[in-house]
């Protein structure tokens, strides 16, 4: 690395609600968050799925066979 070209890395904390989650290295010494991974639902597993209809079945209704044929 070329010296004097790069920001000085200083031990930075994820804050996350006034909780410490992490540290890690960053050009800042705090960083707030407003989403991470042990809150997010696709992530803690709580995801919940509203389409109760499968993804071939409503493609099927809204086009048919349409999209099968060939125009010449």
């Amino acid at each position: 690395m070329k010296k004097d070209i790069h920001p000085k890395a200083v031990p930075t904390k994820i804050i996350f609600q006034g909780k410490v989650i992490m540290e890690t290295l960053s050009t800042k010494p705090e960083i707030h968050v407003d989403v991470w991974s042990g809150v997010h639902p696709f992530w803690t597993g709580e995801e919940r799925f509203l389409d109760t209809e499968g993804r071939v079945d409503k493609f099927n209704k809204r086009f048919g066979d349409s999209y099968r044929t060939k125009k010449k």
